[in-house]
């Protein structure tokens, strides 16, 4: 199949829903080989069914928060389409509990999640890169820059995504590494996610109108937006382009 990236072979992490979901459908329709690889095998696989091209779409189930986990989901990834070329760290949690009442065993869970995760695959894949080059995409967040009360956890571990991002880029620059890595940094989107956390505050529909509003264009993202980002920071339009964090948030940053 032609498109942008025929023959470019992506492994998406979380890509069982949401923003995940939508960039691997997106790469599938450039013309791309994607693993899609997230804890959720049912839905994983449903999609991998949907698209039915097993040449092209296969499943491999990964926690990315296992070294060990990682290192067989590369392994399957190399022995299905060969090298690897892009990465999307996508896999992300929101464990949405008062701060006081917050056990340190979920504050640790969450970020080995978001941050611990990304951090393996990020160097796990600058492993399998470092010689022939590729690209690699982090979602951060809005949060990343702003807080939340109701994500103290999360904003924690997106800030920390959006650094690393920046430390890992200049990393592979100085090391002579043809590897660029950048991040997006979604507003709100609506996805399960962001519609599980509304749920948990006691008045969702209230609060989701309140989020809303701090959009100035009113109202929510969808995850192809997300992805449509993603699609060109991995692409050769963005050649140039490496250590950045892009907000994609209906202007919520500009305010």
């Amino acid at each position: 199949m032609s498109g942008e990236f025929s023959g470019k072979s992506v492994l998406v992490t979380g890509g069982a829903s949401g923003i995940g979901k939508a960039t691997v459908c997106q790469f599938f329709e450039q013309g791309a080989n994607v693993l899609v690889t997230d804890i959720n095998e049912e839905d994983g696989r449903a999609l991998v069914g949907y698209l039915d091209e097993p040449l092209r779409a296969q499943f491999f189930k990964l926690d990315v928060a296992s070294e060990k986990n990682w290192e067989d989901a590369i392994a399957f990834h190399k022995a299905t389409f060969g090298r690897l070329d892009i990465l999307v760290n996508s896999a992300g949690i929101s464990i949405d509990k008062p701060l006081e009442e917050m056990p340190l065993k979920d504050w640790q869970f969450q970020n080995s999640i978001n941050l611990d995760g990304t951090f393996l695959g990020v160097r796990n894949a600058i492993r399998e890169m470092k010689h022939e080059g590729g690209a690699i995409v982090n979602i951060a967040s809005i949060l990343a820059d702003v807080g939340f009360f109701g994500a103290t956890g999360y904003c924690a571990g997106k800030a920390g995504v959006k650094n690393f991002t920046k430390a890992a880029a200049l990393y592979c620059a100085q090391y002579g590494y043809k590897i660029r890595i950048n991040a997006v940094m979604p507003g709100y989107i609506d996805t399960p996610m962001v519609q599980n956390a509304l749920e948990k505050q006691g008045n969702p529909n209230y609060l989701a109108e309140k989020l809303r509003k701090l959009h100035p264009v009113g109202h929510f993202g969808e995850p192809d937006d997300i992805a449509a980002g993603v699609l060109f920071c991995a692409s050769e339009k963005a050649k140039f382009m490496t250590g950045t964090s892009i907000p994609i948030d209906g202007g919520y940053l500009a305010q």
